[in-house]
């Protein structure tokens, strides 16, 4: 198996440049809170338009979005693992996986880094929205906004281990896990908003305790 780009050492200060375009390396950063309140507000809006427009019942539309929540914790699981960490046995592999994740491993403290850009999330959250009123119909109205409330629990969860120290509520756990995936084995812990699916296919960390 070849070598992976984000096993470089983490540097806990300082960030990167990826794009020498001064414009689209400023686009490439963004605060977490911005797309958090995209998603969560066209969330809202999606689950308040079926509950009043849709032939949905509330229980069905409200079923329908704990799948979608609970789906999208599967998806980021398998997009960590296989894609975010995917073997770069060429430049142009190691080059993509750098760009998308690996420099997010050598510098785990940018917080700018954290999250998709704006305009790629208003982007990805318009195209599925279109292809799933297409091929599920007014389901879309419950479970697009609870695969998009998870992915934004995720980017919460993400800042929130990345911007502060260890808190004293549930919320270590998952800090101590995901310090773990970074610090001591970047090829276990790969949920970041729940551990459920590392407990399910056993990439649980070996060690419960993270050294940095």
């Amino acid at each position: 198996m070849s070598d992976h780009s984000n096993a470089r050492k983490p540097q806990n200060r300082g960030t990167k440049v990826l794009f020498k375009n001064p414009i689209i390396e400023r686009l490439s950063r963004t605060n977490s809170a911005v797309p958090v309140s995209i998603f969560l507000g066209f969330s809202t809006f999606l689950m308040a338009w079926g509950y009043t427009y849709s032939s949905l019942s509330a229980w069905t539309q409200t079923a329908v979005f704990l799948f979608g929540l609970i789906l999208f914790s599967f998806v980021e699981y398998l997009v960590h693992r296989y894609v975010f960490h995917m073997i770069t046995n060429t430049k142009l592999r190691e080059k993509i996986q750098y760009a998308f994740h690996g420099v997010h491993h050598e510098f785990p403290k940018d917080t700018s880094r954290l999250a998709m850009p704006p305009v790629i999330s208003v982007v990805i959250v318009t195209l599925l929205f279109l292809i799933f009123r297409f091929t599920i119909g007014e389901y879309t109205f419950g479970f697009l906004p609870g695969f998009i409330t998870g992915y934004s629990l995720y980017l919460l969860v993400h800042y929130i281990v990345h911007a502060y120290q260890p808190p004293k509520n549930f919320f270590k756990t998952l800090w101590i896990h995901h310090g773990i995936h970074h610090y001591k084995d970047h090829e276990r812990a790969f949920g970041v908003s729940s551990p459920l699916w590392d407990y399910i296919f056993r990439t649980m960390p070996k060690k419960t305790k993270v050294t940095k």
